[in-house]
């Protein structure tokens, strides 16, 4: 076993491009660690929908200059396969560490194996990306984040020519090509060939995020921002110089790109801490909002002043801001589909059905979102909304920002706030509040097996409310196809529980639907949905076992 080990990493060293992972790995090698090496080639990191994603560091279980070679060159024979010879191939990136090594790296694979490849000229949002594609006539792209996951971490999203994130059977398809993909000798890497765009990209996106606010709507939200040591800042500053709005305060400590995000434990807004500077600015600046961007800037947190917490401001839930965006389109008088994911709240159906518009939902993630035919709106409680399907197929934290502030514009000069609208909206379809237990582990199998529990024993109540169905959706439905997850319909609430697809979690997805009678009840519902959703947690983490 230990000869086996050294003889794996031995082979992986000799190709390795990168010296510093070969310095890492010879490292544990020259010190006979055959645990370390035994957790590092264990296999290799998994091609899926999300593409790759991992902790950065030496071997195939690590995110590195070889696995990305191997990943870029499975991808360019998937595309010859399909017919694009010759096609463009646009790449994006983040700042993260080695995120414009992996992105040159994927540029001199796709030039080599007779594709086109255009890089961005800088670190810039995941939806500049997804934009270019399609304005560029891509046949693919490929972007270098790892999202909102710790410092430690980088990942590879890969896009077809449509613009929207891959589905099956091109990821499996694809991660065939991978896993065909023999000696790196093989794989041609040019020293050059490849186009670096320029700044014309950028602004034909940034021209573009113009189209999703109404012809002469109000620009007067004040906005404190921050982009969470992402790259989010200068994009978002000048679509809201463009746009007319006041300029957002900046939270200077995470204003700039960097990849060590050394004010929050995790840089994403949803994680406790993540937003305790922006608070601490906007109690100084008192804007009318506090907007946040994770750090590849897809995704759009929302802070509001609310005396009734401690502090003054509320972070307001990727469910209530979907809820607020979609009645304000609607004001708006938009035709077309709305579509959520189904661990999203069930209020966009209600807001959809009232104003006659068409409704779908999708299993998780923008890449089934992004494929509902005649989409106008999507939204999935993670933060993630799509404003502008025509110009971005996927989530993007930069136009939907701008509609916000537009919302809250709005309202401003109606003398009212986010929150009344929110109040409207419990009165016109009952109040829906929504929670989520998340727990991360170390160890995978804690997930499978909380799973497995809860498949082989599902709950008959929680919190005294009885589960009148229980849906396996890895066996699918007729409108969905299958999933690992497990859906439960309760007597006013409903709870989805899976896996995570991004991060080493069990996520467990809790709604209650209160009915209100006036304003003078709200308090009250209020309480009563709070209460139901610490019971419902509570006992389905027992029944759960986590």
């Amino acid at each position: 076993m230990q000869h086996d080990l050294i003889a794996q990493a031995r082979t992986w060293l000799a190709e390795d491009p990168d010296p510093e992972t070969r310095a890492e790995l010879g490292a544990i090698v020259d010190a006979g660690d055959t645990a370390e090496l035994a957790a590092r080639f264990a296999g290799t990191l998994q091609f899926g929908t999300a593409g790759l994603r991992g902790e950065l560091g030496a071997g195939p279980m690590r995110m590195n200059r070889s696995v990305v070679i191997r990943a870029a060159a499975g991808l360019a024979a998937y595309l010859k396969d399909q017919g694009e010879e010759g096609g463009l191939v646009v790449i994006g990136y983040d700042a993260r560490y080695k995120s414009e090594d992996f992105a040159r790296d994927t540029a001199a694979v796709m030039t080599g194996a007779g594709l086109r490849a255009a890089v961005l000229p800088r670190p810039l949002p995941t939806p500049v990306l997804a934009y270019a594609i399609r304005h560029l006539g891509a046949v693919a792209g490929v972007e270098v984040t790892a999202s909102h996951n710790p410092p430690r971490d980088n990942g590879y999203k890969v896009y077809l020519g449509d613009g929207s994130q891959i589905v099956p059977p091109a990821d499996g398809e694809i991660a065939a090509a991978i896993a065909a993909v023999g000696p790196l000798a093989g794989v041609a890497r040019p020293e050059d060939g490849w186009q670096t765009l320029g700044e014309e990209v950028l602004a034909a996106y940034l021209a573009r995020t113009d189209a999703v606010l109404a012809a002469g709507s109000p620009r007067t939200a004040r906005t404190v921002y921050t982009a969470m040591h992402g790259v989010g800042t200068s994009v978002l500053t000048a679509a809201f110089e463009r746009a007319g709005f006041p300029a957002p305060v900046l939270v200077t400590e995470q204003a700039e790109p960097d990849p060590a995000f050394p004010t929050v434990a995790f840089p994403n807004p949803e994680e406790p801490g993540a937003m305790d500077l922006a608070f601490a600015t906007a109690r100084r600046a008192a804007p009318d909002l506090i907007i946040a961007n994770d750090p590849d800037a897809d995704r759009c947190a929302v802070a509001v002043p609310d005396s009734s917490v401690e502090g003054g401001w509320r972070m307001l839930r990727g469910d209530e801001v979907g809820a607020l965006l979609a009645a304000h389109l609607v004001e708006r008088g938009v035709s077309g589909v709305f579509a959520e994911s189904i661990v999203s709240s069930s209020l966009l159906g209600r807001i959809a059905e009232k104003a006659g518009l068409g409704y779908e939902e999708t299993l998780t993630g923008f890449k089934w979102i992004a494929r509902v035919d005649g989409l106008r709106y999507g939204y999935e409680e993670a933060l993630g909304y799509c404003v502008d399907p025509e110009g971005v197929r996927d989530k993007d934290g930069i136009t939907a920002a701008l509609l916000v502030a537009e919302l809250a514009s709005v309202l401003k000069e109606q003398g009212r706030t986010l929150l009344d609208l929110l109040d409207d909206l419990a009165l016109a379809h009952g109040l829906h509040a929504t929670d989520q237990l998340s727990v991360r582990v170390e160890d995978l199998s804690v997930i499978a097996d909380a799973m497995a529990r809860l498949r082989e024993q599902p709950p008959t109540a929680l919190a005294g409310l009885a589960v009148t169905s229980a849906e396996d959706l890895a066996r699918g439905t007729d409108r969905l196809p299958p999933t690992d997850g497990l859906r439960y319909q309760l007597e006013g609430a409903r709870v989805i529980v899976r896996p995570s697809g991004t991060e080493p979690k069990l996520k467990c997805y809790l709604e209650v639907v209160v009915p209100v009678a006036d304003a003078a009840g709200l308090p009250a519902a209020r309480s009563r949905g709070a209460d139901l959703l610490a019971g419902i947690k509570r006992d389905l983490a027992a029944a759960a076992g986590i």
